[in-house]
Order: structure tokens, then sequence, then C-alpha cells
């Protein structure tokens, strides 16, 4: 983490972006609030105020929740009611949610405030804002939420703001009143439906998409850029870029991503006419831009999918201020949401794939004209061949992630929760193909660099893959003698990657 913050970041008018939460968790950006906010969420809780005062029937306010909405609550038990909310809900377990998890997760459920909907008071609201600017992080199990409102992290988050539990602070972890009383921070005091407010929403899910999407924005440029490299020593046909074919039948995202790739070879000696070995080449070359096309588009209605849940009130029930009505609903399901994950994680498959295969193609004297493995010292030496290992483990663990995982679990609260999305999990098997893609990313470029240089073309590189191969060669020296190679993929990844925060 950096010791500097970056520039604050206002919710006002204008949501929050998906930007905004990146810079909120991973570079400890401080949220400031717009008096407009203020006084939405002031209206909103007016109407909560009138519900309760007339005592009527509103789920999670006068009635219990779950199952336990055919029972009324006693005039005096609901703010003891809004206490136990989140501490029957925090039944998370395994390992803790990463920092920039957690800081993602408190982010958007003050979003989510700021949006209107949740009738959250205006001292817990502020409670929350202080908690992260404060970088209060309460400590967060990973598992226990099935995307129908991420309950259990969100209690678990809820509980160390109310004093329970425990609260990482500045790289330590303490019972979560000793953290609060050093970051000069009280414990939040909860009045009626306050304690639903700060669990009834699917902020974990939403907080990681967001953390997702940065990354793999990056990725994908880096994963352009190894197959340019690719390109250049595999001498491979470029008229699979070519606009004229390609909007014969414009398929998602495939000429946009032809002219990215035209871009980075621009000025190569590969777009001669005679450059080529092949009037046709394998399939994982010919087919680029329909591959990450698709990989473009689905990317593209994740964001959109991300975009519409980060701006929006998914509370229920939900608090229409200007209709002076609290009204029970289904939108805090995540079907259409994890279905364009889902999507995303199948479409990161396929190029994981195809750069698989371009690897493998790339070593073998057949396909390549190139020496066996890539090493020009002869076959007494290993080169890249068990490199191969590892990009046959890589993908297909991919392939194996990518399977869906969004379909429902089983019914709870005595059926009356039939259907959930499983958004965490989903959105934590993207997490694992990311990885996963960036060394295979980082491994074709390495390979591509060592392939440019054996095929004597490294001084007739694009404009784009002349930086990628000076890129790989501050870090990583060509490979000679045999030597260990998992650092040098490490090194690369670590640098295609967003890097130190």
């Amino acid at each position: 983490m950096s010791a500097t913050h970056s520039p604050s970041i206002i919710f006002s008018a204008a949501p929050p972006t998906i930007e905004d939460i990146a810079a909120v968790a991973r570079r400890h950006a401080r949220i400031e609030i717009s008096a407009e906010v203020e006084a939405r969420i002031v209206a909103a809780r007016a109407v909560v105020d009138r519900y309760t005062a007339n005592d009527l029937p509103v789920y999670g306010l006068t009635t219990g929740l779950g199952a336990g909405v055919d029972t009324r609550l006693a005039t005096e038990d609901l703010v003891a009611f809004q206490m136990r909310v989140p501490q029957a809900r925090a039944v998370g377990v395994g390992q803790p949610l990463v920092q920039e998890s957690v800081r993602a997760m408190m982010a958007v459920r003050a979003a989510g405030m700021a949006a209107g909907g949740s009738g959250v008071s205006l001292k817990v609201f502020h409670g929350l804002i202080a908690a992260i600017n404060a970088s209060v992080h309460p400590v967060v199990p990973s598992l226990g939420s099935i995307g129908a409102a991420d309950l259990a992290p969100l209690a678990h988050m809820s509980r160390g703001l109310l004093g329970f539990g425990e609260i990482e602070l500045g790289g330590e972890v303490l019972p979560a009143a000793v953290a609060l009383e050093r970051a000069g921070l009280k414990p939040l005091e909860l009045a009626p439906k306050d304690g639903h407010a700060l669990v009834v929403a699917n902020s974990l899910s939403i907080g990681l998409a967001c953390l997702a999407l940065e990354e793999i924005e990056r990725l994908f440029d880096w994963s352009l850029k190894a197959i340019a490299v690719n390109f250049e020593a595999f001498r491979a046909n470029v008229s699979v870029f070519d606009d004229r074919a390609l909007a014969a039948r414009p398929a998602f995202g495939q000429r946009r991503v032809a002219a990215q790739l035209m871009e980075l070879l621009s000025g190569s000696s590969l777009l001669a006419a005679d450059a080529a070995r092949r009037l046709q080449d394998p399939l994982s070359y010919r087919c680029t831009p329909q591959v990450w096309g698709a990989l473009r588009h689905a990317i593209d209605e994740a964001r959109q999918a991300t975009e519409i849940e980060l701006v929006s009130s998914g509370d229920n029930p939900v608090v229409i201020a200007s209709e002076g009505v609290i009204l029970s609903h289904g939108n805090f399901d995540m079907t259409a949401f994890v279905l364009a994950w889902e999507r995303l994680g199948q479409a990161m498959a396929h190029c994981a794939a195809g750069t698989a295969y371009r690897i493998m193609k790339i070593m073998s004297p057949a396909m390549s004209d190139l020496p066996r493995f890539l090493t020009a010292m002869g076959q007494s030496r290993t080169g890249f061949a068990t490199v191969q290992k590892t990009v046959s483990a890589m993908e297909a663990e991919i392939r194996h992630l990518a399977m869906p995982v969004s379909l429902s679990p089983i019914p709870v609260a005595d059926g009356v929760e039939d259907q959930a999305s499983m958004a965490p999990s989903v959105l934590a098997k993207t997490q694992a193909i990311v990885e996963r893609l960036r060394y295979l990313t980082a491994i074709e470029l390495i390979a591509s660099v060592q392939a440019v240089e054996l095929r004597g073309v490294s001084g007739e590189l694009g404009k784009g893959s002349a930086e990628a191969h000076a890129f790989v060669r501050t870090h990583v020296p060509a490979l000679e003698e045999d030597r260990a190679q998992g650092p040098d993929f490490a090194t690369i990844a670590a640098l295609i990657g967003l890097g130190p925060q």
C-alpha cells in the first residue's frame, strides 16, 4: 500500500465509477460526501421514520427476516433486533478476505447507500465512510455467501464496526473495540433498519467485480502485446487482420482487436507482402481477432452489468423517497450479473487455450522452423521444454474454473430463499482465472521474445512488439544455458499485473 493517498472520490450527483471503487480499495483514495447525497439519505430516512412511527409492516424494520417475515417485532425490540441482524448472520468461514477486497466491499456498500434507497440513518452512513477513510478493515471470512445479498461478509464487516470480532488496522489484527478506539472512531450506533441496511446488499460481489475489471483490462492489453510478438516470431500471416475480411462478418469485437494488433505491428517487416511463411496458419493464430474479440465483448458486457449494480439501490425493501413508500422486491437477484461474469470466464478460457497452443507451436520445429524448445545450444539443453508442463497445467485449470457455478444452490430459510446466484463464488473463480491467464501471457511474452531473437528479426519489429521485446529483456535475459525459469515468469507476471499498490 502506498503511503500517499489518491485524490478524494466524491459521492455526489454523479454516482461513483468502477475506477473510483478500485481507487478506494487499492490506492486508499478518500471518500467525500456531497450535500446532495446527504439530502437523499435524509429524505429516505424520513420515510423509514414515518413507517416506524405508524408501526406499518416493513420487512426487516417491523418484521423478522427470511422465514421470520411472518413475525411482527415489538416496538421496544426494534433497535435490539437491528443489533442482532449482523450478529446472527456472521456465519462466514474460511480464510479472511484480503484488504483490498474488504475495502471494495465497504466502498460499494457506501455507494449503494448513497443511491438513496437503503433508508439508512445518516449517522451510520457517515460511520461507514469514516471507517473506510481511517483504513479500518474488519476481518471478514471469504466463504459463506450464496449471492442473494452477501449477508455473511457484510455481517462480519458490520459486526466489526459495532465493536465485535476483529479489525485489521495498520497491518495489525486487533480486537474490534481496540482498533476502533485507536483509529479515533466509536462503534456504530444503530437505529431501526440500520442493521438490515448494512447487510442487505451484494457489495462483496460488486466490489470484487470492480477490482477484477481493473486487472482484466490491463491483462487484455498485455495479451495483445504477447500475440503481436508471437506473430513476429512465427512469421504468421497478417491477412487475418485485414478489415475487409473482418467486415464481411463483423462479429463482436473482432475488428477492434485486429485494429489494435495492426497498431502494435506498425512498422514491422512482417507487414511486407512476402513475409508470412504460410498462406494459412493454425487456428490459434488465424482466429486471434475472433477469439480475442469475443473476450473484448465479454469484458464490456461484464463492465455494463457491474455498473448497473454499482449505481443502483439493490436493497430489499427499497425506499422510494419521492413517493414516500417502501417496497419489497427481488432486485437483489444477481442472475443477469453472474451470467455476464460466467461468460467472461469462458471467454478467458478460450483465450487461454489459444495462448497455450501458440506457445506450444512456436517451440515446435515442424510448425515454426525454429530450434526445438527455443534453445540455440542443441538438444543437450532443455530450453523451454518443461515450460510446456506449466502451460498445460495453467490452461487445464482455467478450463476447469470456467465451468458454471452460478446455478442455484439448495434452498435455505425454510424454503423461502429457494434461488440464488452464487455471485461471490463466480467472482472468486474469475480472479483465479485471471491469475493463471496472467502467467500464460507472461510465458508467451518471454518465449516469443526468445523466438524473435532466434529468428533474427529483433531489429525489424513493429512499434508495439518492439516495446514489448525491450520490456521483457529489461527484466529477463535470453535463455542460453539452462536455468530456473519460474522466477522469470513470476517477474513478468507481476510486472504486467497491477504492481504494488
